[in-house]
C-alpha cells in the first residue's frame, strides 16, 4: 500500500517553554491530520511558527517586546509564510520513502499537481535528498534521491496519486480544525490571528 502524508520537520526544542510541547526528536518529521495529540498539535504550531521566526525588516512593525508575541511575530506578519515539510511517500509493501529535501515547504506542494496535469515533467522537493517527481504516461515515478542515484523509487498510477493527494489535502483541513480549538485554549489573545495564519503557512484554500 502507498501513502502520502503532509509532514512538518520539528525543529530544536531546546529552551521553548512558551507551551506544552511533544518530545517529538528535533529534525524528524511530523505527520499533520486530524488525529494528532494535544502535545502534537502543540509541537507542529510551534514548528511554523519558529521556521518563521525572522527579525522584521522595514516593511513589517517591529517585534513585540513579551516573549510570546515575540515569538508568534513572524508567524503573523510575514507574507509569505514558510512551512518547512512537504509530503511524504511511503511504500507500507517494500518500506521505501520519498521525504521532503531540505528548502522546501508544505506550501509547495501544488508541484505535485503541476507533473499530475502535465504542467511540468519533473517536480523536485528540495535537497538532501533530493526527492523528485516525473510523469511516464500512467504512471508517476517518486524518485528517493534523484542526486545520489541510489535506485530507489515508487512508481504509482496517476489516478491513485491523485487520490492519495486529495486525502492529503483533507488531512490538512482536519489538522487545522484541531489547530484552532487548541489555539483557543493555549492562546486566547492570539487564537482568530494564529488560525488565519496557519492557514496562509499550509496554503489551504478558503472554504466555501
Amino acid at each position: 500500500m502507498i501513502t502520502v502524508q503532509p509532514v512538518l520537520e520539528v525543529p530544536s526544542r531546546v529552551g521553548f517553554d512558551l507551551w506544552p510541547i511533544s518530545d517529538a526528536e528535533p529534525f524528524t518529521f511530523l505527520a499533520l491530520d486530524g488525529q494528532l495529540t494535544p502535545d502534537e498539535v502543540s509541537t507542529a504550531v510551534m514548528a511554523l511558527a519558529a521556521c518563521n521566526d525572522i527579525d522584521p525588516s522595514d516593511d513589517r512593525p517591529p517585534r513585540p517586546g513579551d516573549p510570546l508575541g515575540g515569538f508568534l511575530h513572524g508567524l503573523l506578519t510575514m507574507d509569505p509564510l514558510f512551512a518547512a515539510g512537504g509530503l511524504q511517500v511511503i511504500d507500507t509493501e517494500t518500506g521505501t520513502r520519498v521525504m521532503p529535501g531540505c528548502c522546501t515547504g508544505l506550501e509547495d506542494r501544488g508541484d505535485w499537481w503541476e507533473v499530475l496535469d502535465g504542467d511540468a515533467s519533473v517536480a523536485w522537493f528540495g535537497h538532501d535528498p533530493s526527492p523528485a517527481a516525473e510523469c511516464h504516461g500512467g504512471v508517476v515515478r517518486l524518485t528517493v534521491d534523484a542526486e545520489a542515484d541510489t535506485g530507489q523509487w515508487i512508481d504509482v498510477a496517476a489516478d491513485e496519486l491523485r487520490r492519495l493527494l486529495a486525502a492529503a489535502e483533507r488531512d490538512l483541513v482536519d489538522f487545522l480544525d484541531l489547530a484552532a480549538v487548541w489555539a483557543t485554549e493555549q492562546l486566547p489573545e492570539h487564537s482568530e490571528r494564529v488560525g488565519a495564519a496557519l492557514v496562509r503557512a499550509l496554503a489551504v484554500p478558503p472554504r466555501n
